[in-house]
C-alpha cells in the first residue's frame, strides 16, 4: 500500500514535470517556425517546488531552465527589434536617439550619449540625462576609448553628472565603449548607471552594439552619399539645384519666423580673360581659391551655392542689410588681396558683389530675391567691377 501510495505521489509529479517539458519543447518547435514565445515564461511554465529530495531538486533545475531560456528569449527579441528598428532609419540624429533611448532601456542605464567621429572631429550625436554632455567629446577617457578601441570602465567618476527625477547624482559606474563596424571607429556609447552594471547588462550591451554599429555604418554612409550628390566637386560649395532648394527651405523658414534672411550674389570679374591667358586648369584654381575665400568669410550656418560658372550665391540667415555690407565688402577685400601662381606669373583675381535680404526688400519668395540680387550684382558689375552694390 505504501509502495502504491508513493508511486501514486512521485508518479503525478513525475507526469507534471514531463507535461511541462513536452510543452517547452512544443513551444520551442513553434518559436523556430515563427511563432510568438509569449508562453514559454516563468509564469506559464514553472512548476512548484514542494519537497526537498531528488525531484525537487530536478524542478528547481527546471525552474531555472526556464528563466534563463525566457531571459535569453527576451534578449533575442529585444535585439532583433532593436537592429529592425535602426537599420531602417538613415537619419543619424534620429538613428542616435532612437538608439539611445533602447539602450538605457535594456541595460537599465539611468543616462547615457552616443557620439560619432566624422572627418576627424568627435561630436556628441545624441545624450540623455546627462549633464553638460557635450564636454564628453573632449573628454580624456572617451578619447582613449576610441584610440584603444577598447571598453572603459570608470567607478565612481568625479567629471560626470546624471540627471535625476528629483537631483543631479554621480553615477556608480559608467561605460565607455567604442562602436566599431568592420575594424573602423564610427563613434562611441557612454552609459552611465548609479547601481553599477552586473555581467549580464555588458553581455547584452555587447550583442545590442553590433546592431548599432551596422546601422551607424549605414546612415553615415548615406549622409556622406548625400553631402556629395549635393556638393560642387570643384570648389565644395553646393550644386545649383541642392543649393537653391536650401535658400528655398531657409527662405520659408525665415517668412514663417519672421527673421532677416540675407542673400550675396558674386562672380569672378573677368572670368573668361583668366581662362583664355592661363588656361582652364588655372581657371579652375581660381574658381576653387575663391570658393575657399568665401567659406573662410562666411558663417558655420551659411550657405554657399555654385549658381552657375563663375557665379556664386551665399545665403545669410539672420543677415541684415548693414550685415550684408560688411561681408561683402570682406570678400571683396580678402579676393583683391589673393595671389596665384602659375609657374613665374602671378593670377589676381576681383569679384563683384550684389546684395540684399528679406524683409528689407519686399519680395514674395526666393526666386524673386535671387532676381534682386541679381540685379544689384548687374550693378556692381556695370559700375566697373570689383564693387559692392546692396539693396
Amino acid at each position: 500500500m505504501n509502495i502504491a501510495l508513493a508511486r501514486s505521489v512521485v508518479g503525478e509529479r513525475l507526469r507534471l514535470l514531463a507535461e511541462r517539458m513536452s510543452f517547452v519543447t512544443s513551444r520551442l518547435k513553434g518559436m523556430a517556425h515563427g511563432e510568438s514565445a509569449e508562453k514559454c515564461t516563468p509564469d506559464h511554465c514553472a512548476i512548484q517546488v514542494d519537497s526537498d529530495d531528488e525531484i525537487g531538486d530536478s524542478t528547481r533545475a527546471f525552474n531555472q531552465l526556464i528563466e534563463a531560456l525566457a531571459l535569453s528569449i527576451e534578449t533575442e527579441t529585444a535585439v532583433r527589434t532593436f537592429t529592425e528598428m535602426l537599420v531602417s532609419e538613415l537619419d543619424v540624429h534620429q538613428l542616435t536617439e532612437q538608439a539611445l533611448a533602447l539602450l538605457l532601456q535594456h541595460t537599465g542605464a539611468d543616462g547615457g550619449a552616443i557620439l560619432i567621429e566624422a572627418d576627424g572631429e568627435i561630436r556628441v550625436a545624441a545624450s540623455q540625462g546627462i549633464g553638460s554632455a557635450h564636454l564628453l567629446a573632449n573628454n580624456d577617457r572617451v578619447r582613449s576609448a576610441l584610440r584603444t578601441e577598447r571598453r572603459h570602465m570608470v567607478k565612481l567618476p568625479e567629471d560626470l553628472v546624471v540627471d535625476g527625477m528629483l537631483a543631479q547624482f554621480r553615477p556608480r559606474e559608467v561605460v565607455i565603449d567604442p562602436v566599431l563596424h568592420k575594424e573602423v571607429v564610427l563613434g562611441a556609447v557612454v552609459l552611465a548607471s548609479g547601481q553599477g552594471f552586473s555581467a549580464e547588462d555588458r553581455n547584452r550591451l555587447d550583442v545590442f552594439e553590433r546592431g548599432l554599429a551596422l546601422a551607424l555604418h549605414n546612415a553615415l554612409l548615406y549622409h556622406r552619399l548625400q553631402t556629395l550628390a549635393a556638393l560642387d566637386p570643384l570648389t565644395g560649395a553646393y550644386n545649383r539645384r541642392f543649393g537653391m532648394a536650401r535658400l528655398r527651405e531657409e527662405f520659408q523658414r525665415a517668412v514663417r519666423l519672421n527673421l532677416p534672411l540675407g542673400i550675396l550674389m558674386f562672380d569672378i570679374d573677368y572670368f573668361k580673360r583668366i581662362n583664355d591667358t592661363y588656361g582652364h586648369l588655372a581657371g579652375d584654381r581660381v574658381l576653387a581659391r575663391v570658393a575657399k575665400t568665401a567659406r573662410s568669410v562666411l558663417r558655420e550656418g551659411d550657405v554657399l551655392i555654385r549658381y552657375g560658372g563663375e557665379e556664386f550665391i551665399a545665403v545669410l540667415p539672420a543677415a541684415s542689410l548693414h550685415d550684408l555690407e560688411y561681408v561683402s565688402e570682406r570678400l571683396r577685400h580678402m579676393v583683391e588681396d589673393l595671389v596665384l601662381m602659375d609657374g613665374d606669373q602671378a593670377i589676381r583675381a576681383t569679384v563683384s558683389i550684389g546684395a540684399t535680404a528679406y524683409p528689407d526688400t519686399d519680395v514674395e519668395d526666393d526666386t524673386a530675391l535671387v532676381d534682386r540680387a541679381d540685379k544689384a550684382l548687374y550693378t556692381a558689375k556695370s559700375g566697373g567691377r570689383n564693387r559692392v552694390v546692396v539693396t
